[in-house]
């Protein structure tokens, strides 16, 4: 089975590491910012992990067409179409130009990408374990109540704990198909 995963945030280096520590090794630098989607593919624990990291997508210097090109280029890598939408958050750096821009981002996907995100929400204090104070967010709480499911980057959050929220959210969309298909 493959699980196909698109990372979107606001930090290429947020993301990176989020990735690597998803795959559990170094495969994307978190200084040399892409300017392309990409595509690492890996097996870990019985399942075939197939990774896409966006650029910054989020950023207003990306003109409309771009987007909806670099959007085009993600939906191509992720064929047939991404299982589960990583939305890599940093509360004290998440604007309402960024939350505007995810917004437009996710709908660039199509309609049900808020069902397949999951928020992992990387507060500057990893000590603190409550989603209540974001979901207080003026910007962060309106993501963060759209998206299936939650988590909170703790300082001692584990590889298997991350991949078990991306692997709910996939069962919850799975489901989904097969009852609306009946």
């Amino acid at each position: 089975s493959e699980v196909r995963v698109v990372l979107l945030g606001n930090s290429w280096s947020k993301r990176s590491s989020v990735g690597n520590f998803i795959l559990g090794a170094t495969v994307f630098s978190s200084e040399d910012k892409a300017d392309l989607c990409l595509r690492v593919k890996r097996e870990l624990k019985g399942k075939e992990i197939d990774l896409i990291n966006t650029p910054d997508l989020l950023s207003p210097k990306i003109s409309p067409e771009d987007l909806t090109k670099q959007v085009e280029d993600c939906v191509r890598l992720s064929a047939p179409g991404p299982h589960v939408f990583l939305l890599v958050l940093q509360p004290a750096d998440f604007t309402e130009d960024h939350r505007q821009r995810l917004q437009m981002v996710l709908e660039l996907f199509g309609d049900p990408s808020f069902d397949r995100s999951l928020a992992l929400i990387m507060p500057k204090d990893k000590s603190s374990s409550s989603t209540e104070k974001y979901l207080q967010h003026p910007q962060l709480g309106d993501i963060i109540k759209k998206c299936r499911e939650k988590l909170l980057w703790q300082k001692n959050l584990e590889q298997e704990q991350l991949l078990a929220a991306i692997d709910t959210v996939v069962k919850k969309s799975m489901r989904e198909e097969v009852s609306s298909e009946e």
